[in-house]
């Protein structure tokens, strides 16, 4: 054996792996760099630096952390990119809601229409992630989303919350956002018209009768008593009497003029003597406002004295008809708004659809609404309130027999009269000034 080979050569050993900190989540490739397999796939995370090794473990756990929950959602990171260039949820609803509290200041959205998109916000925050990126929600995901709300929420609210879900993504899209219109999928949708029905027959009807509704006025103290009047009067909602104001009154007239403060369609609703009897002991009982911009309010509160309407996330009306409701023992899926649902079934029995809708503010959408330049007459007005009001007090039309004008006063339907049943009949005044009774 010669001199050169007698020795084997000299072996090169592999560089020492340097020390990673107990628990470290990420694996030290032999190239350097830092990887996890996540669902399957490979993910890296930055190189191993040997002259600052400290810095790189740190670097490469900090970009682990960021992207961890997106990767275990099997969702592409988010990564360096900017707001604008890749927007997250958080940052879109922020715009959105920037965006409406200019229509608010401006009077174009309503304080109650405003509170539900802010609503609807964080529901989507809370499912999503105020992180998650737009472009990474799939259609599964809305049906995700669908499905969780609706084992939250009734059929009638779930299409409404999902229609304003609906409003907050097209928004993004119609500010050029984001590329392309969000694809909802065929289950984040509003509910069949099928399924709105087989629940409200589950539910029940959402009214009064009428003797209900007699207990409730004869138990409630001002000023819930005249706001329980003008409802089943005049078909009246929560922010209608929230937002009353006296020039809306005329008393003397016996009408209420006043145009609904959610569509604006003016209203004329003539006032029965029950009602204005119980405006007219709460004005004796009426607080002296706080504030000066609530003394034209007709209702204030007792307790701060501000307008009911001034807090809307307490609802002191709607919380107090529950106690009233409560103590009488008036059960079922009722509340104060269920008696403009009670003033336009009974109102319906006049056959006069028209001038209920008059009375309740509402629009119908037809082309004869388009062509209809004026009010119902108050002839008409009169009947329908009428209508109303001997349903709620049992009273009936007696035959006229034309022989005096005082036999055909409203008498009580049953034999046993009591105080209540000889109430004064409202009469229609014509276009000659004669007083006639209303015909049945």
């Amino acid at each position: 054996m010669t001199k050169d080979n007698s020795t084997a050569p000299a072996r090169t050993r592999k560089p020492r792996k340097p020390k990673l900190p107990p628990g470290f989540p990420l694996t030290l490739r032999a190239d350097g760099r830092f990887c996890k397999k996540v669902r399957r796939t490979l993910h890296y995370f930055g190189r191993y630096d040997p002259e600052n090794p400290a810095a790189s473990i740190q670097t490469a756990l900090d970009q682990w952390l960021s992207d961890k929950d997106a990767l275990l959602a099997g969702r592409t990171p988010r990564g360096r990119r900017t707001e604008e260039e890749a927007p997250t949820l958080r940052y879109l609803c922020d715009l959105f809601m920037k965006a409406k509290q200019a229509k608010l200041n401006t009077g174009n959205l309503s304080r109650w229409t405003f509170r539900e998109y802010h609503n609807i916000c964080a529901e989507i925050l809370r499912h999503f992630g105020k992180d998650r990126l737009i472009d990474d929600i799939a259609t599964s995901d809305f049906d995700a989303l669908a499905l969780d709300w609706s084992k939250r929420w009734s059929p009638v609210r779930l299409g409404s919350e999902i229609n304003r879900a609906r409003v907050v993504f097209n928004w993004v899209f119609k500010r050029r956002l984001i590329p392309a219109p969000i694809d909802f999928g065929e289950v984040f949708c509003r509910p069949s018209r099928k399924s709105l029905l087989l629940h409200k027959h589950e539910r029940g009807p959402k009214m009064f009768e009428a003797s209900e509704l007699r207990r409730m006025i004869d138990a409630a103290m001002q000023p819930v008593k005249a706001m329980l009047l003008l409802a089943i009067n005049g078909g009246l909602g929560n922010n209608d009497v929230g937002e009353l104001r006296k020039k809306h009154l005329d008393l003397d007239a016996g009408y209420l003029n006043y145009p609904r403060p959610k569509t604006g369609i003016m209203r004329r609703i003539p006032l029965w003597p029950e009602t204005l009897e119980s405006l007219r002991e709460w004005f004796t009982l009426r607080p002296t406002p706080a504030n000066p911009d609530d003394a034209d309010l007709v209702f204030i509160t007792s307790r701060d004295r501000r307008g009911w309407t001034a807090d809307i996330k307490a609802r002191p009306l709607t919380n107090e008809v529950r106690k009233l409701l409560d103590r009488l023992k008036i059960g079922g899926h009722r509340n104060y708004y269920a008696i403009r649902h009670t003033f336009a079934t009974i109102g319906g029995e006049s056959c006069d659809q028209v001038a209920v809708n008059s009375l309740m503010g509402h629009s119908d959408g037809t082309e004869g609404e388009t062509y209809r330049e004026k009010l119902p007459s108050d002839a008409r007005l009169q009947k329908v309130v009428n209508v109303v009001r001997d349903w709620l007090y049992e009273l009936t039309p007696a035959k006229n027999d034309g022989q005096d004008a005082e036999a055909d006063k409203r008498t009580p339907a049953k034999e046993q009269a009591t105080s209540k049943s000889d109430r004064p009949r409202l009469r229609i005044v014509s276009a000659d000034d004669d007083e006639q009774p209303l015909s049945a």
